[in-house]
C-alpha cells in the first residue's frame, strides 16, 4: 500500500483553481518534497490530503483511507503527524500541558525523548516561547505518536541552522524506521538534504515530479575557468552550454557533454579551473519563467 495516491486531485473555491489534475503516488517509507512558491497550490493539497477539505474532483487516498470517506480518514490520521509552518498552540497553555494533552488525543510513546532531543521549554507558558521554541514543541507534538505519515509545511521554519541540522539528522532516523515523510517547501536546499522526489507545482498543476538525483541533472554544472590569454566565446558555442560569461573569469552552466567540454579546454592554457553543481534554485527557476509555459506531468 502507497503511502499517499492522487488521481486528478482538483479542488476549486468557487471559480478560483486551488489545484487541478494533481496525480501522484508517494510510496511508503520514501521522502517526498512538494515545491512551490507562495499560492502555488501547496497548503490546499495539503489540507484536502488531511481531509479539511472536501476535492471538487479526483481522488486521493492517504495510508488507504480515501479522503471523502470520514470515518476511514479518522482512523487513518490517528497515524498521521502534521507539522504546520505556523503551529496553532494555545499560549495560554504550558508545553507541558499541551503534551499531556496531545497524548491523551493521539497517544504518547517518546515524548520525554523528543523534548531533550530539542530542548523544548515545556514548563513554560506557549505565550512566551520565541518562534524556535514553538516550532520545536510542534515537532514534538507531531512524532510523539510515533506516525506512520508526517504531513510537514515549511517544518524548520524558525529554526536556528544547529537545530535545523539536529533536525534533519531525527528525519533521517525516522526514514530508517520506515516513516513517510511529505515536505512543503520552499527552500531547496532542505528539501535536497531530506527528499528522495520532488514534485513542483505551478498555479496548481504539476510541472515535474522527479528524482531530486535528476532535477540536479538538468540543472547541470557550473563551470569557472581562468585561462592565459582571452576566451573566445565560439569555442564554448556547444550544446548544453548554458549563461555564459566570458571575462577574466569564465563562467557557464554545463548540462551537455564532458567530451565537448574537454575538446575545448584543450586550446588553452588553463590557470584555474573548477567545477561544481548548479544550485538547485537555477532549475527551480526555470519551471516559474513566465516566457516558458508550464508542462503538465502525472507520476
Amino acid at each position: 500500500m502507497n503511502a499517499i495516491e492522487t488521481r486528478d486531485l482538483t479542488k476549486y473555491y468557487g471559480d478560483v483553481r486551488g489545484v487541478e489534475d494533481l496525480s501522484v503516488t508517494v510510496e511508503t517509507g520514501e521522502a517526498f518534497g512538494f515545491l512551490g512558491p507562495n499560492g502555488a497550490g501547496k497548503t490546499t493539497t495539503i489540507r484536502t490530503l488531511l481531509g479539511l477539505l472536501s476535492p471538487t474532483s479526483g481522488t486521493a487516498t492517504v495510508l488507504g483511507a480515501d479522503v471523502r470517506d470520514a470515518d476511514a480518514l479518522r482512523e487513518a490520521r490517528a497515524r498521521i503527524g502534521y507539522l504546520a509552518a505556523e503551529p496553532g498552540l494555545d499560549e495560554s497553555a504550558t508545553g507541558r500541558e499541551l503534551v499531556r494533552l496531545y497524548g491523551r488525543l493521539r497517544g504518547d510513546t517518546r515524548s520525554a525523548e523528543l523534548i531533550e532531543l530539542f530542548d523544548v521549554p515545556v514548563e513554560r507558558t506557549v505565550g512566551d516561547y520565541s518562534r524556535g521554541n514553538r516550532q520545536k514543541l510542534a515537532i514534538v507534538l507531531s512524532f510523539m505518536h510515533e506516525p506512520d505519515l508526517v504531513v510537514m509545511d515549511e517544518p524548520t521554519s524558525g529554526l536556528d541552522p544547529l537545530m535545523q541540522e539536529r533536525f534533519y539528522a531525527f528525519l533521517d532516523e525516522e526514514r530508517e524506521r520506515g516513516v513517510t515523510l511529505f515536505l512543503s517547501s520552499h527552500v531547496l536546499g532542505e528539501v535536497r538534504r531530506v527528499c528522495d522526489r520532488v514534485g513542483v507545482i505551478r498555479d496548481g498543476r504539476f510541472v515535474t515530479v522527479e528524482s531530486v538525483a535528476d532535477l540536479l541533472d538538468r540543472a547541470g554544472k557550473r563551470v569557472s575557468l581562468r585561462v592565459a590569454g582571452a576566451v573566445e566565446p565560439d569555442d564554448f558555442a556547444f550544446p548544453g552550454v548554458h549563461d555564459l560569461s566570458v571575462g577574466e573569469t569564465t563562467t557557464f552552466t554545463l548540462a551537455g557533454s564532458y567530451d565537448d567540454l574537454v575538446d575545448a579546454l584543450d586550446r588553452y592554457d588553463i590557470e584555474d579551473l573548477e567545477i561544481e553543481e548548479a544550485p538547485l534554485e537555477e532549475v527551480f527557476m526555470r519551471f516559474y519563467d513566465d516566457e516558458a509555459p508550464a508542462a503538465e506531468v502525472a507520476a
